[in-house]
């Protein structure tokens, strides 16, 4: 078999391979936040709650934060989120498709601080001021007020016990129904937990997340094991973020929200539509052209470049591309990329026609010529993409991602596809040109 037959099977067959895994397009192909619509946070470690730490703990703890927060969203159940670093100490979180905002960024900001402390015999009424609050200045050494999930207000002792031996969070009911969350600590919290019980029989004991009281049950004997449960009036979505957030563990900083912004489904099915119609005018009117001015052969390039879409799109759904607005328009200017590399050949090879020379040798002479100018405006194309890339973050990169992938895409149909079809044409006396 001949290498042209070769290179015509290996086309064919990528052809094929992009299609399968292009299919079904609505499930392939993955919408960034400005297409789907979504939230988008932007934290930074508040380094004025860390006084004393170096900017190396500090980028630490950013990192740290990073893997809990993944944690975390993985269990919202969000399809193709997107969390990422910026910058020494920011995080960028990006979740398309959420509808529930507010649910959502609680459980991102949450620092899931769990403490276990024996509540105070002394009363909450000795130490107000005449406003009704509690006056902390006057309150007993190793003595901390906490308000209560359910309105009510607690003087507790020092910390027995913090999350950091918690081990498993999951959503549990009581013998009525109702939701509660039970938790297990590990070997050694577990001991130390049973002999805090096992010490303070007819207390209560309040189990405190960040700085909330949500229940304080009374201790009715040594609890072994290192189990328990929490409660407190929780509706089921309640119960199942706070065992989310136990579960992905605490954050080892506070983290502070820098900006934020919520794009509606709606404006996001607007902007499909618009840069649809964008991208589908365009399109029908570089064919049409092409095919008005050169006939024949602009078929043939029209050809190429819709080998050349089907490629792109493969590929991104390969690679699990998200596509965003500014994807969109990298996409668009690799159109215009693949037109440019076959004007470029055409023009050439019909200067070669009008010297006299013979179909064979223009064609030649056409791809040999217009091959440095074709190579030159790529390789300066992918350099700069190479550098938003690099020093781009999110839709910049994405637009930085679609334009290479176009570009070396335009460069193998214009170079290999379309000039293995003018091979064989070379044997013709005439071309439509």
């Amino acid at each position: 078999m001949s290498f042209q037959k070769w290179m015509a099977l290996i086309v064919i067959g990528l052809i094929g391979a992009c299609v399968y895994g292009l299919y079904p397009p609505s499930q392939k192909l993955k919408m960034g936040l400005d297409i789907k619509g979504g939230l988008q946070m932007n934290l930074e470690v508040d380094r004025d709650k860390l006084q004393g730490k170096t900017e190396k703990d500090i980028s630490d703890s950013a990192d740290r934060a990073l893997e809990i927060l993944r944690n975390r969203v993985d269990g919202l159940g969000i399809s193709e989120p997107v969390l990422q670093r910026e910058g020494a100490y920011g995080i960028v979180i990006q979740l398309p498709g959420l509808t529930e905002v507010k649910r959502a960024r609680d459980i991102i900001l949450s620092t899931a601080q769990l403490e276990f402390r024996m509540v105070s015999n002394l009363r909450v009424s000795d130490y107000m001021d005449k406003d009704n609050k509690v006056d902390s200045t006057k309150l007993p050494k190793d003595i901390t007020y906490f308000p209560g999930k359910e309105s009510r207000e607690y003087l507790c002792e020092k910390v027995l016990l913090t999350g950091e031996s918690l081990v498993d969070a999951q959503v549990e009911t009581d013998s009525y129904g109702r939701p509660m969350v039970g938790f297990k600590l590990n070997a050694e919290g577990g001991k130390r937990f049973g002999i805090i019980t096992g010490d303070n029989i007819n207390r209560n004991l309040a189990i405190i997340l960040d700085s909330k009281v949500y229940s304080a049950p009374t201790i009715q004997s040594r609890i072994p094991g290192g189990s328990g449960v929490i409660t407190g009036s929780f509706s089921d979505e309640e119960a199942r973020d706070l065992a989310l957030v136990l579960r992905a563990g605490a954050l080892p900083a506070p983290l502070k929200v820098t900006s934020q912004f919520v794009v509606g489904p709606t404006l996001g099915a607007d902007s499909v539509r618009k840069g649809t119609l964008a991208a589908g005018y365009g399109l029908i009117l570089v064919l049409l052209f092409m095919a008005i001015y050169y006939r024949i052969s602009g078929i043939i390039a029209n050809a190429g470049l819709l080998v050349n879409m089907v490629y792109l799109m493969g590929m991104l759904a390969y690679l699990s591309v998200t596509i965003t607005l500014p994807g969109i328009a990298g996409i668009i200017l690799t159109l215009g990329l693949s037109v440019d590399s076959n004007v470029l050949i055409f023009e050439r090879i019909r200067e070669e026609l009008k010297i006299g020379k013979t179909v064979r040798a223009a064609i030649e002479a056409g791809y040999r010529r217009a091959l440095v100018a074709i190579i030159d405006t790529h390789v300066t194309t992918l350099i700069s993409a190479a550098v938003l890339f690099q020093f781009g973050t999110g839709p910049i990169k994405g637009f930085a991602v679609n334009l290479s992938l176009g570009v070396a895409l335009s460069l193998f149909t214009a170079v290999v596809i379309t000039k293995m079809i003018f091979d064989a044409r070379k044997e013709y006396q005439g071309l439509s040109i």
